[in-house]
């Protein structure tokens, strides 16, 4: 077992593959990284930049090397002294004519081996929200005809060829007919919204929920998973949207049964002060890392002055929670309309099971209040030992959820059925309710609310909290303490909304408030900027912050972000139906910005970068010293300036990665600072699992850690109002200073 001191993100696709990925391995030895930690390697669909759209969780993906150029990878990477963590979806798989499985389905309806496989409600025949008009309306056009493929005939339309069953040719001569005897039936995509009849991830139609709580479901999915760890090519597992399923608990237990000396890591968002369950796992991924490091360093007095004149400027009242439940109530109504339909159905027949007919609207009302009352994730109940305070949660969500109702009777009653399920129906909205919540946080909280609450957008992160953006030393140091040593910290990922070090240039605003207000106001002077709302302005303004000075392409990365950050908040815009014209507006006072900052090179733009860069190094500096096995995202280990993605997976140069140590400022800073406690790291792995850590800020903001055990010692002095931020003394003897 190789030694787990720290992990490498690689993105795979847009042009990154296996051969691409070998060529990494010398730039992880030579800064000690012990894992190399891979996005999906299973076949997706045609063009899929990122992988989580399976197709066939048992084939590596012939595009980025197959079987053959895994192997040479593993083989690489095994002698070079490297393990490999793939990430594996177990949730979901692409709703795609090109998942051969659902392509069984299809022809053969509930009576397919793979039918079992899928979430699918066949209580009506299969929805195939993908069509751009009516079936109908296709048909009168012509545009719908017979075809044969290597796999059996199939209905052509458009560009479309969805297999058909064998038995219903004899209704060839009449299209409409051959289309009414399929198990599934055509529709134009908008009616995703109101009505789906299987189990989406969020509310991405294109993904397809997987019954891995069914063993032989379990089995296919993982087939070839197992293979490549018995074979010795996989050295631990990354799990994608844990969340998503009907027992995690119950899935975890099989999955360690099946790989018991595999350390796998699950993606779950924590909030709040919630703690991950005792599940025996290696850790999370780390997102609530990057949240308290960023709440340490951020200044509480400069982001009061920031939110203050954001309140003022933009009509702005109460806190990011209000804003967020406003988002709930809109996100549940719209994005996930077909979710809702579904629960109210399910609460329906878990009343009617528990002897208590309740009125449409009652459960209907019910449900709502329940589902945005919801603080978490998700509870998990379902497990085959729930845990006491995920049934005192749901008792103080009941409480919540009453509140603005006529009478609690229905709220109660639901709440005992997902609490304590007496009938099959009740357990069935006891599943669901559970993955609805995850659903409904994530869009609400990271898509919707963290584009629309501007006044400090470096809060507005993955499982962060706007309304709690500092941390006390005592309550970092519980953290730490209840700290798995192997959870993994990331502070970058392909998920997180801005990079590290964007987020630190961000940062910066809340101990410069006076400068970032500057640049706000300076912008109000632009051309058009009295056409664009003062709220969209604050987030323009920090967005170039953050990523200014990281390429020539400034305009096209702004215009890009800040179209798809006004479609994410639905305020004047959205994804189904762009308001171009309104679009306009913004993305024409990016030129005009940009101009001016690199015209009149504003000093205030200037000291919010230079101080943004101490605070990297110190960001740099924790995440690679504290309780827990860092995660470098690719490029990281120097300058990464990033807005969410797909600006995050923009193409790396290898070679000037292996440079950066060499090279003067920032750059070289960091490229060292990253290397000199990477090794340090890899050469006592067992100090960094065994050590304490402690954290503490003085009243000038000097910030100390401490990892000791009874003969070792690592210290580290931070002060971002130094030259040379970060002061590193190991074992009491040697000072290294950085940056």
């Amino acid at each position: 077992m190789i030694p787990m001191t720290a992990t490498y993100r690689l993105q795979l696709r847009n042009g990154v593959d296996f051969a691409e990925a070998e060529r990494y391995l010398p730039h992880l030895t030579a800064n000690g990284i012990s894992h190399l930690y891979l996005s999906p390697i299973f076949a997706a669909q045609t063009g899929s930049t990122h992988g989580y759209d399976v197709i066939d969780p048992n084939l590596i993906e012939p595009a980025l090397g197959g079987e053959k150029g895994f192997a040479r990878l593993a083989t690489a990477a095994q002698a070079a002294g490297i393990g490999i963590i793939i990430d594996i979806v177990p949730n979901h798989t692409a709703f795609s004519l090109e998942n051969p499985w659902l392509r069984d389905v299809l022809r053969h309806g509930a009576k397919s081996r793979f039918a079992p496989h899928f979430d699918i409600d066949w209580s009506e025949r299969l929805l195939l929200p993908f069509l751009t008009e009516s079936f109908e309306a296709l048909l009168e056009a012509g545009k719908v005809s017979l075809d044969n493929e290597a796999d059996g005939p199939v209905l052509c339309v458009g560009d479309l060829a969805v297999p058909l069953n064998p038995a219903s040719l004899s209704d060839h001569a009449d299209l409409a007919k051959l289309h009414d005897a399929q198990a599934w039936r055509l529709t134009p995509w908008q009616r995703e919204r109101d009505s789906i009849t299987h189990r989406r991830f969020f509310n991405v139609t294109g993904l397809i929920g997987m019954r891995v709580e069914n063993e032989a479901v379990f089995d296919d999915m993982h087939r070839k998973t197992f293979d490549l760890i018995a074979a010795g090519q996989v050295q631990g597992l990354r799990l994608d949207h844990i969340d998503g399923l009907a027992d995690p608990c119950a899935y975890l237990s099989k999955l360690k049964d099946h790989a018991p000396q595999t350390p796998i890591w699950v993606e779950k968002i924590l909030t709040g002060d919630e703690d991950l369950p005792d599940w025996g796992l290696a850790g999370t991924t780390g997102y609530e890392a990057a949240r308290q490091i960023a709440r340490l360093l951020t200044d509480g007095a400069g982001h009061a002055r920031l939110f203050a004149a954001w309140q003022d400027q933009t009509g702005r009242k109460g806190r990011f929670h209000d804003a967020l439940m406003t988002a709930k109530h809109e996100v549940l109504r719209q994005d996930l309309a077909a979710e809702l339909q579904q629960m109210i159905a399910l609460a329906h027949a878990a009343a009617q099971a528990a002897g208590d007919e309740q009125g449409q609207e009652a459960l209907r009302e019910a449900v709502i209040a329940l589902l945005v009352a919801f603080p978490r994730y998700r509870t998990y109940l379902a497990s085959r030992k729930s845990r006491p305070e995920d049934r005192l949660l749901m008792q103080q969500v009941a409480n919540t959820a009453a509140r603005d109702l006529r009478t609690d009777h229905v709220v109660r009653l639901l709440t005992d059925c997902i609490v304590d399920p007496q009938t099959p129906q009740a357990q069935r909205l006891q599943v669901r309710f559970q993955q609805v919540t995850g659903a409904l946080l994530a869009k609400s909280h990271e898509d919707t609310a963290g584009f629309r609450w501007n006044a400090y957008i470096a809060a507005n992160e993955v499982g962060a909290d706007p309304d709690d953006v500092t941390i006390t030393d005592d309550a970092l140091n519980g953290w730490l303490a209840r700290r798995l040593p192997t959870a993994l910290t990331l502070t970058s990922s392909h998920d997180t909304k801005r990079s590290e070090d964007s987020r630190m240039r961000l940062v910066t605003c809340s101990h410069l408030p006076e400068d970032l207000l500057d640049l706000v106001a300076q912008s109000a002077l632009l051309p058009g900027a009295d056409l664009v709302r003062p709220n969209t302005r604050w987030y323009l303004v920090q967005s170039a912050l953050a990523i200014w000075g990281a390429s020539d392409d400034i305009d096209t990365r702004l215009c890009d972000h800040m179209t798809k950050a006004m479609r994410e908040a639905k305020r004047m815009t959205n994804w189904t139906y762009p308001d171009t014209d309104a679009e306009a507006r913004v993305l024409n006072l990016i030129p005009h910005l940009t101009a001016q900052w690199q015209q009149q090179q504003p000093e205030a733009l200037h000291r919010l970068i230079a101080l943004g860069e101490r605070l990297s190094l110190i960001q740099t500096a924790l995440k690679l010293s504290m309780t827990g096995v860092p995660d470098i995202y690719r490029s990281c280990l120097g300058p990464h300036f990033a807005l969410t993605d797909p600006d995050n997976r923009r193409a790396v140069d290898l070679d000037h990665l292996m440079q950066l140590p060499d090279v003067m400022g920032f750059a070289g800073e960091k490229a060292c600072l990253s290397r000199r406690l990477l090794l340090l790291r890899h050469k006592h792995p067992a100090f960094f699992d065994r050590a304490t850590c402690r954290i503490t800020k003085d009243a000038s903001g000097v910030i100390t850690l401490l990892r000791a055990t009874s003969d070792q010692q690592l210290t580290l002095r931070c002060d971002v109002q130094s030259t040379s931020p970060v002061t590193i003394t190991e074992d009491g003897i040697s000072a290294i200073k950085s940056g």
